[in-house]
């Protein structure tokens, strides 16, 4: 294995670890339900930009952590990751192609179907209330994601990552 290669698995591990730090970084009660979803910003990210390293495995697996992270039921975010994966891996020659901001409002639209998918998933093991404060942070999200998505693509392109 190349240095180079090594170099650019563990920056991309990396920013995996600090998304789910982020994560479970505790927010004010107030702002709480205001918490953008890194980790999804971060995985779109990357399989938006290198499909070939990180697909629907990678996110299986972080999804996986995630959910051992929070205590919650396992699989659950994993699931949901893996398909928001499938989806833009299948589309992601279109989807580099678009504005930014176009690019944001998918992401809104992809955030807002993985809280969708995760409350399912949660509501067929515990009876659990939908609660639509939770969706807040797909605004956040658009409002990050051309930001996040410059700043990930100067560090990657600083760093030669492929």
């Amino acid at each position: 294995m190349s240095t180079d290669s090594l170099r650019s698995r563990v920056w991309i591990a990396s920013s995996f670890v600090i998304a789910l730090i982020l994560q479970a970084a505790p927010w004010p009660g107030v702002l709480d339900d205001f918490r953008p979803t890194w980790v999804v910003l971060i995985v779109l990210y990357w399989v938006l930009a290198l499909p070939h390293r990180v697909n629907i495995g990678t996110a299986l697996i972080v999804g996986l952590v995630w959910d051992l992270m929070l205590g919650s039921t396992l699989g659950v975010r994993g699931f949901m990751l893996a398909i928001l994966c499938y989806i833009v891996a299948l589309n992601f020659q279109v989807l580099r192609n678009l504005s930014l901001w176009q690019q944001a409002v998918l992401v809104a639209l992809l955030t807002l179907m993985g809280k969708l998918i995760e409350f399912w998933a949660e509501y067929l093991v515990a009876p659990i209330e939908f609660d639509p404060h939770r969706l807040s942070a797909i605004a956040l999200n658009f409002l990050l994601w051309p930001w996040l998505f410059l700043f990930m693509r100067r560090m990657r392109r600083k760093l030669s990552i492929r």
